[in-house]
């Protein structure tokens, strides 16, 4: 199995670093870093604008380029965290708890440097958990039959779900929402046009390029429009400023290694995004220390716990959707689409039959994220001064290339108007606080789900059974049952709460 790995490995660098697959990575982490370190400007509004660009392409530099922009994003979002105190993406948020108040004390750089070191060494050791583990996970993969695969897309939808930010049941509803556009369309086995609204153009389903701008994009420009302001800001890092000391370096040692391992276990959980990984290597680094009260005060241990568990979430999040067919956050579910444009089915047979692909891509990590580490340093002065861009200049220029993106599909209009509306429904759902990342799981594995499902009561002749007798589908039909009734147990005892609290 180690001797199989390295050999992958081996030929994945000789993919991830032909020059054209090089200039496309290369491209992915410069617009990456730069979506990262402006406040407003998403890793998944910018991965739905450059999927329309994936069409001329070949599969490898395609996916190349977009896994380059988010690990690219995710070390461009401390620079803004720690040095003006926003968040650019919410897993940057916790780091702003401990990164400014460092900034204020003049240590601002030093800050930078440890949590760009502790990205790299949690990255690193994701790398290795994905070239080790995920052979593995193919040799037991290839026992799961139809009814198994529907479970644990099953329960990737569940915890997807349940597990979102805010009210479990908007959770459900959006998923929900997310299933019903993904069966628009003609039935591949039936031939029968289902949901169309009459409208011939809806007979193909709603194109994921459409939903993803509507909701990610346009919706974003919706909720910003009027943001005409920009950052003042005087903080000024040199690279001198961002080399640490020996004792910055020991102290944060201990702290980067829990947070690594922190991020690689919740890396194979689907739902659990990035955000609830580094609040809880905060939360963790907090409670064993004997001075939790420097925490929130300018301690570097919370910076750099929190960047190692993100990160390392972040790299082992490709695991479970590489392997699996299930994407453990939205963004790993764009990828996912990315995938099934280029006509390649995420899953067990991913190694075997596009083996190029996937060894290319982990060597790509380690290029990457190289070049990376070496852009950020050099370049931390220009990335400060492009916080100074007015919000006025940016929306706008990223509208015009969402229309081009849309109209270059296949030149038509009717998409644009379908990015229009769906922006204009996200834009009213974000403001009745339903979570929009759901709708894209459920748009993404609905048609997996429904086929898995049929063909799984085909072969047991109607019988439902047949999810509960297989053992690895009885697990997970177990697990997704159990998550069901914690998560209802956990919303009736807080809405109890609010109730006992409220009442005089």
């Amino acid at each position: 199995m180690i001797e199989q790995s390295l050999a992958g490995l081996m030929q994945g660098f000789g993919v991830a670093l032909v020059p054209n697959h090089l200039m496309w990575s290369l491209f992915g982490v410069l617009v990456g870093n730069l979506v990262g370190v402006i406040p407003g400007m998403g890793t998944m509004s910018t991965i739905s604008v450059l999927l329309p660009l994936t069409f001329g392409m070949q599969p490898v530099p395609a996916i190349l380029m977009l896994a380059g922009v988010f690990y690219g994003s995710t070390y461009g979002g401390a620079i803004s965290a720690i040095l003006l105190n926003l968040p650019s993406h919410a897993p940057h948020a916790v780091a702003c708890l401990d990164g400014y108040p460092l900034t204020k004390q003049g240590k601002g750089g030093k800050a930078l440097g440890l949590a760009m070191f502790a990205s790299f060494f949690a990255t690193i050791f994701g790398i290795l958990v994905m070239i080790f583990a995920s052979p593995l996970l193919v040799a037991i993969a290839f026992k799961f039959g139809p009814a198994d695969i529907f479970s644990v897309m099953l329960l990737g939808l569940l915890a997807g779900s349940t597990m979102a930010r805010g009210s479990p049941l908007k959770g459900v509803a959006a998923v929900l929402l997310g299933l019903l556009c993904g069966v628009v369309g003609t039935d591949v086995n039936s031939g029968i046009v289902r949901f169309s609204l009459g409208t011939s153009e809806l007979w193909e389903g709603v194109s994921l390029i459409s939903l993803a701008l509507g909701m990610f994009a346009v919706g974003d420009f919706l909720l910003n429009v009027n943001r005409t302001t920009y950052v003042a800001h005087s903080a000024a890092v040199s690279v001198r400023d961002m080399l640490p000391n020996w004792g910055d370096i020991k102290k944060s040692l201990s702290p980067i290694l829990r947070g690594t391992i922190i991020g690689t276990l919740f890396g194979a959980m689907p739902g659990t995004g990035p955000t609830i990984t580094s609040f809880i290597g905060y939360a963790f680094e907090r409670k064993i220390s004997k001075t939790p009260e420097r925490f929130g005060h300018g301690a570097i241990e919370g910076v750099v716990a929190s960047e190692a568990a993100s990160h390392a979430k972040a790299q082992v999040d490709f695991i479970p959707t590489m392997c699996l067919g299930i994407p453990g956050d939205p963004i790993m579910a764009l990828i996912l689409g990315a995938l099934m444009i280029q006509g390649i089915t995420p899953g067990p047979q991913l190694i075997t039959e596009h083996p190029d692909l996937f060894w290319g891509l982990i060597a790509s990590f380690w290029v990457g994220n190289a070049l990376l580490l070496l852009l950020n340093i050099p370049m931390i002065g220009i990335w400060v001064k492009v916080l100074r861009v007015p919000y006025r200049y940016l929306f706008p220029a990223a509208m015009f290339f969402v229309a081009i993106g849309v109209y270059s599909h296949d030149n038509n209009l009717y998409h644009i108007a379908e990015v229009l509306v769906i922006g204009a429904i996200s834009a009213i759902l974000v403001a009745l606080q339903f979570p929009l990342a759901p709708i894209l799981l459920g748009f993404v594995l609905g048609p997996m789900v429904e086929e898995n499902f049929r063909r799984a009561l085909t072969l047991s002749n109607g019988d439902l059974a047949t999810f509960v007798e297989r053992p690895i589908s009885t697990v997970f039909v177990a697990v997704s049952a159990l998550l069901l009734v914690v998560q209802t147990v956990s919303y009736v005892r807080g809405t109890r709460s609010k109730l006992g609290v409220s009442m005089p």
